[in-house]
């Protein structure tokens, strides 16, 4: 049985209306959250709003303000902001369908995933669905949660979709004034295939249960060892070796591929650590 969903609704395609939920995709349960205590006593700290007038305020007595002038601001209250609520239709709007190509990922924000609501709407949910796959299109509409309008991507996941919410253009900073200082130039066609044959030997299928948060196990193993009473082991960080030159680096790194290619990545990022916080658990 799927978890709970954060959200019901319909997919809307022109006249065609399909009741839907929607599931969070990212769970952030796992992540360590650290408090803030008072150095000598560790009790937990409480955050205050303070005016630099007349000190402590009041939560009944905060307003909201947008700065027009530098330490000018205009008061907004919630009659001004349910002026501007729009209405939840509870609908997912498709309204065009795109290449999957043509979506820059820079553009993704939260991601969802969505069903059917029950079994009456699975078999127009699986029609919708099969012709999204087979076209291999992905949807772009809009819908309002919350009182928030947001444009989104609608693709076919597994048995069902795969909904992220899209940032405005406005929202998304062009690349180009950042890649605007590098230069355009020949490459070295032996440098480029040896470069090649780097990135060919290190071309895996991507495992992402592969990666762990290295730096939370870490942090989550301090945590045991004091609550333990024990000292906590560092684990060193390992330096990156200095390229003193690119060429050399290059020749050396493709010199140690081996003659057979392997479907195994060279380099394992991840147990080198988990092996330190078991010997440090022995410890």
């Amino acid at each position: 049985m799927p978890p709970r969903a954060s959200w019901t609704g319909y997919l809307k395609l022109s006249l065609v209306t399909i009741p839907i939920r929607l599931y969070n995709a990212i769970s952030s349960t796992s992540k360590i959250s650290l408090n803030q205590l008072h150095k000598n006593c560790n009790q937990r700290l409480k955050q205050q709003m303070v005016c630099p007038i007349h000190g402590k305020v009041e939560k009944e007595d905060i307003v909201k303000g947008y700065e027009f002038e530098k330490d000018k601001y205009v008061v907004i209250d919630e009659a001004d902001l349910e002026g501007l609520a729009l209405e939840t239709t509870k609908a997912i709007e498709i309204t065009q369908f795109i290449e999957r190509s043509q979506l820059n990922p820079v553009y993704l924000n939260a991601p969802y995933y969505v069903g059917p609501d029950g079994p009456i709407a699975e078999e127009a949910f699986r029609v919708v669905r099969e012709a999204m796959r087979q076209s291999g299109k992905m949807g772009i509409g809009r819908v309002v949660m919350s009182g928030k309008e947001h444009v989104i991507a609608l693709d076919v996941e597994d048995k069902g979709f795969k909904l992220s919410t899209l940032y405005y253009s406005s929202e998304v900073r062009s690349g180009a004034p950042y890649f605007e200082d590098i230069r355009n130039g020949d490459v070295d066609p032996k440098l480029l295939e040896m470069a090649r044959q780097l990135i060919e030997q290190y071309t895996v299928d991507f495992n992402p249960e592969q990666y762990k948060d290295r730096y939370q196990d870490a942090l989550l193993e301090i945590i045991k060892q004091k609550i333990a009473g024990t000292t906590p082991v560092v684990i060193q960080r390992t330096e990156v070796g200095k390229v003193v030159n690119f060429m050399d680096a290059l020749k050396q790194s493709v010199a140690q591929l081996p003659a057979k290619v392997s479907r195994k990545p060279p380099v394992e990022s991840v147990k080198p650590a988990a092996r330190t916080l078991k010997k440090s658990k022995r410890a």
